[in-house]
């Protein structure tokens, strides 16, 4: 296969707002020890892409300055070392960057196959949400089927992904979200109890219904200390985002007589084994429930690359309900 020396491109001209996402002209890359090159079709925006843009999210040295963590494609060539890839095998894949783009290099072991009956359009929301969803709720926080699972922002595509995920797999799920359309959105995905954040405290809620066992956080601020108080004796609560910034004040002696667990993570500065590790169990326990349809992508909009402003826009005005695709 003959491939083009210069591919379009969408780049961050500087840090601000949507307005500074421009569309370029790069070199395609080539794929090093290990990797491979995909002729995107799709590529995922999440809230790190916004973060990056902002000049709040340095990309790791090593990896590429345009945004994009995830998208859906083509295998177009191979680097030295690859053996389960082969060119021409259609893929979604965590990138550690440059997925605003036609072509993007990855780790081999960090793609995964295109689930039965899905899209590459649908493929391209899976893996940073798969990813964080099963790294953080299921390796790191240990939720069990029959344990109650709060998770935050349940109508975003980490919301979305993880009430069904956990639904699937026997806990029993709280949520929140800022409407009752979204609420009911978050029902139907299998959410036993949705809570309107501007209409009640869901202090209050999850505690009447004996705890939380663990907490899947990405709002962080004031909503820290409210976690606390929401979980079970034992329980966990694990950040992954701040929203409302990472600063709280706590009592500590709450979480030592209550013998409480508080974690997190971020998923971009893991190593690439450790992001192998999170594939091969996603391609064991999760993927099977993709193929028989158990659990799903949650589509809010789609918009062409040279149109990467208006889907930040759209992601910022916190209006979607699951996830936003660039379609390259």
């Amino acid at each position: 296969m003959t491939l083009a020396d210069m591919m379009r491109a969408v780049e961050i001209s500087k840090p601000g707002g949507p307005e500074v996402l421009t569309l370029t002209e790069r070199p395609v890359p080539t794929p090093g020890q290990g990797e491979i090159l995909i002729k995107l079709a799709y590529a995922g925006v999440n809230r790190p892409d916004a973060l990056q843009r902002a000049g709040a999210y340095a990309p790791p040295p090593t990896a590429s300055d345009l945004p994009g963590l995830e998208g859906s494609g083509e295998v177009v060539a191979v680097g030295p070392g690859v053996d389960q890839w082969s060119v021409g095998d259609q893929v979604c894949a965590l990138l550690p960057g440059g997925g605003y783009a036609e072509y993007v290099t990855t780790p081999a072991a960090h793609a995964l196959r295109i689930p039965e009956g899905m899209d590459l359009k649908q493929a391209a929301c899976l893996p940073e949400t798969y990813y964080t969803v099963w790294s953080n709720v299921f390796m790191r926080g240990g939720l069990q089927a029959g344990e109650r699972f709060l998770v935050h922002g349940g109508s975003s595509g980490i919301g979305t992904t993880a009430i069904q995920l956990a639904h699937t797999l026997g806990a029993r799920v709280f949520t929140t979200a800022g409407s009752e359309e979204k609420c009911k959105v978050c029902r139907d995905l299998g959410a036993d109890v949705a809570i309107n954040y501007r209409d009640a405290d869901f202090v209050e809620v999850v505690k009447g219904e004996g705890g939380a066992n663990l907490i899947l956080d990405m709002v962080g601020g004031d909503y820290i200390p409210r976690n606390i108080q929401a979980l079970a004796d034992e329980g966990r609560m694990v950040h992954i985002a701040f929203l409302s910034g990472p600063k709280a004040e706590l009592n500590f002696a709450q979480i030592m007589a209550r013998r409480l667990t508080v974690t997190g993570s971020t998923l971009r500065p893991q190593s690439d084994a450790a992001k192998a590790r999170i594939a091969d169990e996603l391609r064991d326990k999760v993927w099977p429930l993709l193929d028989a349809g158990r659990v799903k992508p949650i589509m809010d909009s789609t918009f062409p690359l040279e149109k990467a402003s208006d889907a930040h826009a759209r992601m910022e005005s916190s209006q979607h309900i699951g996830k936003i695709v660039l379609e390259i």
